[in-house]
């Protein structure tokens, strides 16, 4: 009898078989898509792509390995949180006086309004904590926050974009994308790139976020939402999927096999269908991986205490509320502790969305206290058991975690609780991989408007160019060619921020 195994078949191939001829021989099917990559990983079958993902080396040694990044959607005030301003609180009612015309996205120059919370020095470094992030105060002097950073347009998508890809126009690269582009994956099981958006859904922009743009579209981020019955989308059957066996699913990659192999006769240089290709592979390996990754439920009672994760509430009432959150953004953050535990490259957790009303995000025209609290104190809690987490098993030396948001908002007031739009300076801060914890760099003016030092501002593209400093990479060097443009995320800007660097 004639063997048509995949096993027989590669044994009778010429040695210059490649992924894609052995799984049109092969004849598809999850089961040879699977054995395809790995062959392929271990030499057993030709290279046929220079985007291949696999871990390259860096520029120069590296003090980080992975990328954690949080962002706050839709604006997180910086002067309610955590850069402390007194002056503020002393003139709280008066009229505001900038010393000059101010352009406001919606004309929310009322009084001065003092911060809404209180502030109390937390760590050996002192560091003044809003009272609702007060659960960072464990692990503040991990922590090196940038007060001085300015943004270039107080519009939320063009800000975001700004923030996410480095430049204000969709059509380039999320930063995850630059890095696994740049250093490759870890685990050939799951995702290099992973996004944990807000669990109600996406924020501004949503997927261009994080797309490849022009790179290689299989360093993309893969959108998982941790806690729905089905956090990865069309990765398993659904409910009225119970037709689909083993023999329809191989029947079903075999003609996609014959698809793409129909397609590619003429289009021998086009990216997508190689990115095609490794999805299948990725799918089928993720089918056995993602279920055990994104399973907390073996994790100890006193570690999901500490992230705030409540193991009994299964609904929640329509108003939000701070209990939500922690649950929420908990979630998000263990589940980013065993997705870099396994070798995923970068992970982005993002909190807020971009629909709803009350806010669902960080956009408090009406109302800081309402909107930010519950946000606010779910982020805390689940980051500040984060970066606990990731210190006691070793991790955080290696990991950087990178907290931003579009900008900040306004000094002044907005109908007597809100604040507007701030790009004019906000708040960064980071901590881990290499950086330097308990300090300061960068200081804004008495109220939280300006940069102190105006002349010296720091700008997105040297939060980017050090990240990209402490994985190894010289963010000059990553560049990608794009219509004829050396394309890179800092663009033609940045430089590494040196007194961040321990």
């Amino acid at each position: 009898m004639k063997n048509n195994s995949p096993f027989h078949q590669l044994r009778s191939a010429s040695p210059a078989l490649t992924r894609r001829e052995f799984l049109w021989r092969s004849g598809g099917g999850l089961g040879g898509i699977a054995l395809a990559s790995l062959l392929g990983r271990d030499n057993l079958l030709a290279a046929d792509s220079a985007s291949n993902p696999a871990m390259r080396a860096p520029h120069f040694p590296p003090r980080a390995k992975r990328v954690i990044q949080l962002f706050m959607a839709g604006a997180a005030s910086h002067i309610d949180l955590f850069d402390h301003k007194p002056e503020l609180i002393k003139r709280d009612g008066q009229k505001s006086d900038f010393g000059e015309h101010v352009e406001a996205f919606q004309d929310g120059l009322g009084p001065w309004l003092k911060p809404v919370w209180d502030f109390k020095p937390y760590g050996q470094c002192g560091r003044q904590l809003s009272e609702m992030v007060s659960a960072l105060g464990p692990v503040v002097d991990d922590i090196a926050f940038v007060h001085n950073m300015v943004g270039k347009t107080g519009v939320h998508s063009q800000a975001t974009y700004l923030q996410a890809t480095g430049f204000q126009l969709p059509g380039f690269p999320g930063m995850g994308a630059w890095v696994t582009y740049g250093l490759g994956s870890m685990n050939d099981n799951l995702p290099a790139f992973v996004v944990l958006p807000d669990h109600r859904g996406f924020a501004s922009n949503g997927p261009k976020n994080w797309d490849s743009a022009f790179l290689p579209p299989q360093f993309a981020g893969t959108a998982i939402f941790p806690g729905r019955a089905n956090p990865i989308a069309d990765l398993m059957p659904g409910k009225r999927g119970d037709f689909i066996n083993t023999r329809s699913e191989a029947a079903t990659h075999e003609l996609l096999a014959s698809l793409n192999h129909e397609h590619l006769k003429n289009r021998e240089s086009d990216a997508r269908l190689d990115a095609r290709i490794r999805s299948y592979e990725l799918a089928a390996r993720m089918q056995l991986a993602a279920p055990e990754a994104l399973d907390i439920s073996k994790e100890p009672d006193y570690l999901l205490d500490l992230y705030g994760i409540d193991r009994t509430t299964k609904t929640w009432p329509k108003e939000i509320n701070a209990r939500e959150e922690m649950d929420a953004f908990g979630r998000k953050a263990i589940v980013a502790r065993r997705l870099i535990e396994r070798g995923v490259r970068f992970v982005q957790i993002w909190s807020g969305n971009d629909n709803g009303f009350p806010r669902r995000n960080w956009d408090s025209h009406e109302d800081v206290h309402r909107d930010h609290g519950p946000l606010a104190m779910g982020f805390a809690r689940g980051t500040s058991a984060l970066i606990q987490d990731l210190k006691q098993r070793g991790l955080l030396d290696d990991t950087v975690i990178l907290w931003t948001t579009e900008f900040g908002r306004m000094p002044s007031s907005q109908g007597g609780k809100g604040r507007d739009h701030n790009p004019y300076v906000f708040t960064n801060w980071l901590a881990g991989g290499g950086i330097k914890g308990g300090i300061v760099c960068g200081e804004s003016d008495e109220f939280g408007y300006k940069p102190l030092d105006r002349a010296n501002p720091t700008e997105v593209y040297d939060i980017h160019a050090t990240v990209l400093h402490l994985l190894g990479i010289d963010h000059e060097r990553l560049t990608f060619r794009h219509n004829s443009i050396n394309r890179r995320l800092t663009d033609v800007h940045g430089h590494v921020i040196k007194e961040l660097i321990a």
